[in-house]
């Protein structure tokens, strides 16, 4: 007994994922999280600067509102600088109230007349009051003797305008870099929550993207579509997608082929791609059913729709346009067998007379009854490529006159009727004819004096057909019915199918710009009519220039 195989499986690899799934989430985070980042550094950038704008301009503006005060500028002129001084009374005063570093106030040389650190008080500031004392309001961020801080120095006047010293107030750095630390867990806060919010949503696209493309990966996806192409293209059954509005999705060669569409066709609605009529009917889904026929141009068409998911729908279409034809000539075939099993009952019938006239010398008797019946038939011949030249057509109906007569029937071309040999399609108008009289024969049997008559005559270059039997007839409610696929009043045939005859008489008759109607006769029995325009080519100069040159001489 044989043990199987199994495939050891080496350390698990760490990488680019493979499902789509997995490769559009990943992509979604990784884009939520760069911009997340990016917004905050863009938020924080400005916000240091800003921090520290704000505050300069409260340094300036406490130094402004000091330097406002007369009896500051009082003090500065009539005091020396002390600790105890009214200026460094004033300064500390002003210090606490506004939170203030320090408040320094000096003289035109730039000694102090009041300061945070009271030890200071009468010696020259650190930094350089230039800039002040030539009476400019100035804003920086400079590092002086109680370290780095937010500055802002004015002039001091004196009552007349002249400068006679500056006011300088610091705000701690720290306390801006406190606001600022102060800030970023806040906006690190509304980040993470921006974060955690699109990941949620990338998550849940993303799983709706996994359940529409079935967890596939990118390559699985790619090949499907290429396999999806191969196939659709070589199969020989026309395949249709439509969406759920009716347009035309998708169709392969092949149906592109049995319905005579383009490639151009995708995207249409099915309505103005195939215009109006059954074939529209069946693949839009208003006419349901399995294995549904209909004709389209001069095929057959089988046709079965499966509906989708997204409320479109597949349609499949196969051409049974030869197996229909077979169809037709198995029952002309059998009925051709019932004629020949009748005729030769009548057959033996004439030998067995034959026999009797000969066995009684009765042989002037003899020669006279076979010459009879010889002559009916030739008759019959004779009578029908008189009146039809063509030979197609001509052996056609030579061949319907024999069978109708073993079935009972009479048939016969109208007096009148003449058909020259100038067919543009001899084929088309043969399958009109054989299907009209076929129907014929079958309404005609069994009926008093059966007959049918056939009728053909020419108006220029346009043929006109008339087929009358001595059938029921018709009744005036079916008269456009009768022309529909799937209408019939016979019993269904080895092969299945009937209801084609008529509707493919119409179909070919309107390829040619033509018509088919149906009438009553005044007889009795139904009267089918078809007008084919142009169905004969232009008469043939050559004979009558013959005639001309011969008259000539």
């Amino acid at each position: 007994m044989s043990t199987p195989t199994t495939t050891a499986r080496g350390p698990r690899r760490f990488g680019w994922p493979q499902r789509v799934f997995s490769q559009v989430l990943l992509m979604q985070l990784t884009i939520i999280t760069g911009v997340t980042v990016l917004v905050t550094g863009l938020f924080l950038a400005p916000l240091s600067a800003q921090l520290d704008d704000q505050a300069m301009r409260r340094a300036l503006a406490i130094a402004q509102s000091t330097a406002a005060q007369p009896r500051i500028t009082t003090g500065l002129l009539t005091t020396e600088p002390s600790p105890h001084g009214s200026v460094q009374a004033a300064a500390e005063r002003i210090r606490r109230a506004t939170g203030a570093e320090y408040v320094v106030i000096m003289n035109g040389r730039g000694v102090r007349w009041s300061h945070t650190e009271v030890h200071r008080i009468g010696k020259v500031v650190s930094t350089d009051p230039g800039e002040a004392l030539a009476g400019r309001e100035i804003m920086e961020i400079d590092s002086g003797t109680l370290g780095r801080s937010a500055r802002g120095k004015v002039p001091l006047r004196d009552t007349s305008g002249r400068v006679v010293g500056a006011v300088s107030v610091g705000i701690a750095y720290d306390s801006v870099r406190a606001r600022l630390l102060a800030a970023i867990p806040g906006l690190l806060a509304y980040a993470g929550g921006a974060l955690a919010v699109g990941a949620l949503a990338a998550y849940l696209i993303s799983r709706r993207l996994q359940k529409q493309t079935h967890d596939l990966a990118f390559s699985d996806i790619s090949a499907l579509l290429t396999e999806r192409e191969a196939m659709l293209h070589s199969i020989r059954e026309g395949v249709v997608a439509l969406d759920r509005t009716g347009r035309i999705r998708l169709l392969n060669d092949e149906a592109q082929r049995l319905l005579g569409l383009g490639p151009d066709a995708a995207g249409h609605p099915l309505d103005e791609a195939l215009g109006e009529g059954r074939t529209t009917d069946v693949l839009s889904g208003r006419v349901v059913g399995d294995d549904l026929l209909t004709v389209r141009g001069s095929r057959v068409l089988l046709a079965n729709r499966m509906p989708t998911d997204d409320g479109g729908a597949v349609v499949t279409l196969r051409d049974r346009t030869e197996l229909e034809h077979l169809g037709r000539e198995l029952d002309s075939t059998r009925g051709l067998i019932d004629a020949l099993r009748a005729q030769d009952h009548e057959h033996a019938n004439r030998l067995h007379t034959l026999l009797g006239l000969l066995e009684l010398e009765m042989h002037e008797d003899a020669m006279e009854f076979v010459t009879e019946v010889v002559g009916v038939h030739r008759a019959t011949a004779e009578q029908v490529t008189e009146k039809v030249h063509d030979p197609l057509l001509a052996a056609l109906l030579v061949g319907k006159a024999t069978v109708a007569a073993e079935r009972g029937v009479s048939l016969r071309v109208a007096p009148g009727s003449l058909l020259p040999d100038r067919l543009v399609d001899p084929r088309g108008l043969v399958t009109v004819v054989g299907n009209l009289v076929d129907n014929a024969l079958d309404a005609a049997a069994g009926s008093e004096e059966a007959r049918v008559e056939v009728g053909l005559r020419t108006e220029g270059r346009t043929v006109v057909l008339r087929v009358h039997d001595s059938g029921p007839g018709v009744p005036p409610s079916q008269y456009e019915s009768i022309f529909t696929e799937g209408w019939s009043t016979k019993v269904l045939p080895a092969h299945g199918r009937r209801g084609l005859g008529l509707a493919l008489v119409r179909r070919l008759a309107e390829r040619q710009g033509g018509s088919v109607a149906v009438g009553e006769s005044a007889e009795g029995g139904a009267v089918f009519t078809v007008v084919l325009p142009e169905a004969l080519g232009e008469p043939d100069p050559a004979p009558v220039q013959a005639a001309t040159a011969g008259e000539n001489r």
